[in-house]
């Protein structure tokens, strides 16, 4: 556990912050009354899911490597956030849909129906909490490791 736990912590760090966001985003009433700039505004949640990976690069480099890190050790501590952010990623959309925005999913389809996005049927199917363990899931991987990819060029130190 010692060779893992600072991207174990930083991956808990991520599923944390990505709750709060959730909450930040149904104060700010993305989740009901401004639900209309909702899928523009969450998009902004990148910038705190990027300072995560550099912040949990930049402690493994220190800590781990003394300071010294190549690509591919930033690389695959990057995928190993990533994947403790994949396994956490259930449980923060069903704690998101049932504690902290119960209302998203019938706002967010009566949104997609009345402004002609989607049929009714296409809505049900899209926002659901099944659907959306599954797109977050995807999310989360295909991000991580881009993001990881992406961080570990900047944090690398030679040795």
């Amino acid at each position: 556990m010692k060779k893992i736990g600072i991207e174990f912590k930083w991956g808990i760090i991520f599923a944390l912050i990505t709750l709060l966001w959730m909450w930040l985003e149904k104060s700010m009433g993305l989740h009901g009354e401004n639900i209309q700039r909702h899928a523009t505004l969450t998009n902004i949640f990148a910038v705190p899911a990027i300072i995560v990976y550099v912040l949990a690069l930049l402690g493994k480099r220190k800590h781990y490597y003394g300071g010294k890190m190549s690509w591919v050790q930033g690389f695959i501590a990057g995928l190993i956030v990533t994947a403790v952010v994949a396994v956490l990623t259930p449980l923060t959309q069903y704690i998101t849909h049932t504690f902290i925005s119960p209302g998203y999913f019938e706002n967010a389809i009566q949104f997609a129906v009345e402004s002609g996005k989607m049929s009714q049927q296409q809505a049900v199917d899209y926002f659901n909490l099944k659907s959306y363990i599954i797109q977050s899931l995807l999310g989360a991987v295909v991000m991580g490791v881009v993001t990881s990819a992406i961080v570990a060029v900047f944090v690398k130190r030679s040795k």
